[in-house]
């Protein structure tokens, strides 16, 4: 497995290629392609697309909009950049590094929770983190699992170079973690809920440790999205309804959860699990609170340090503020002449004020 991953040189070299076919400005359109890869709180997204409640939302504002899913997340996010798709469930950091700090123009239109237990580091035939000193780590590089493991080494006065990171596909890890060799994964549920049943796992740390740091977010081409309001209104509009089904015990809410348990390999018990360590947003209302909340920017700021000491916060970023992020207040951290991920809550409050 390769050693390194989207380090800023190979990085420049896949967005110049991808974004040179780009189109100067976006347009307006009536067809539109989002994708999504496998995890807790996305699994609506396909469910929204089998369950034709996508289909009536399209509908509806006469656009069509096609959500599919893609089985490895890093390569979701660079189809999102390279244009192959007008939007793409991601996270917060690496919605900074990989399209924002690529120069795409993104906003984030439906902040849908955050990990708070979802993310976890596990070690084997060990139970406490400080026993990973010292230890190969395998995880998906430059990822939110990257960012974790960050955080976690600082617990135990740590560093990064205490370990050796080891990147690994997501789409490979449980695999990965059944070889004899591999004694420690950082990943994301369901990978981290299969893995920990291991008997020889211990989940030894946590995104509970650092709660609203890893946010889940449907992101979309800001320009996209400015010449195609019906684009958002029906996401948007979809997305909520769904919300109201699946956070019911009604039949309709349990076969719902049932049917994302069964897309992402466990029961209904076990996807109830996944959301109980998920602070999922399941009404417009709490999300516009937490996009609107003082923690974001220096949730965003902490996330920026990270990706900057990293190297990843764009080619030649000459500090942590190189991309500008602007908050719904109208703040912004970092650069103001380069502002490309947008807190945005416009049409989050159109659902909560009904007038989707």
């Amino acid at each position: 497995m390769l050693k390194t991953f989207f380090k800023t040189l190979s990085f420049a070299a896949v967005l110049s290629a991808s974004l040179a076919s780009l189109p100067a400005h976006a347009e307006q359109k009536s067809d539109f392609k989002v994708c999504w890869s496998i995890y807790v709180g996305w699994m609506p997204w396909g469910y929204l697309q089998d369950s034709g409640i996508m289909k009536k939302w399209a509908d509806k504002y006469d656009i069509s909009v096609d959500i599919v899913q893609i089985n490895d997340y890093v390569e979701s996010i660079n189809q999102y950049t390279a244009g192959e798709y007008d939007g793409c469930s991601m996270t917060n950091m690496d919605a900074l590094s990989i399209p924002a700090g690529g120069g795409i123009d993104t906003t984030a239109l439906i902040v849908g929770d955050y990990s708070n237990g979802n993310d976890g580091i596990i070690l084997k035939n060990a139970t406490d983190l400080a026993a990973i000193k010292g230890q190969n780590v395998n995880l998906v590089e430059l990822s939110v699992s990257h960012y974790l493991l960050a955080r976690a080494l600082e617990k135990v006065d740590l560093s990064e170079q205490d370990v050796t990171v080891v990147n690994t596909s997501d789409a490979d890890m449980i695999a990965t973690y059944a070889t004899d060799d591999v004694t420690s994964v950082v990943t994301w549920n369901p990978l981290l809920s299969e893995i920990a049943a291991n008997d020889n796992a211990t989940l030894v740390f946590d995104s509970a440790g650092i709660p609203g740091e890893i946010i889940d977010i449907m992101m979309v081409n800001t320009e996209t999205l400015a010449d195609n309001p019906a684009f958002g209104k029906a996401l948007v509009g979809a997305w909520y309804e769904l919300m109201g089904i699946m956070a019911s015990d009604t039949d309709e809410g349990i076969a719902a959860r049932t049917a994302m348990a069964e897309a992402s390999g466990t029961d209904l018990a076990g996807y109830d699990a996944q959301l109980a360590s998920t602070a999922m947003f399941f009404t417009p209302d709490k999300a516009v609170e937490f996009t609107k909340s003082a923690e974001l920017p220096e949730t965003m700021k902490f996330v920026a340090e990270f990706l900057f000491d990293k190297g990843i916060l764009g080619e030649g970023a000459p500090s942590p503020e190189f991309v500008g992020v602007s908050f719904p207040d109208g703040s912004i951290y970092g650069d103001s002449a380069n502002v490309k991920l947008k807190f945005d809550t416009t049409y989050m409050e159109m659902a909560a004020k009904g007038e989707l």
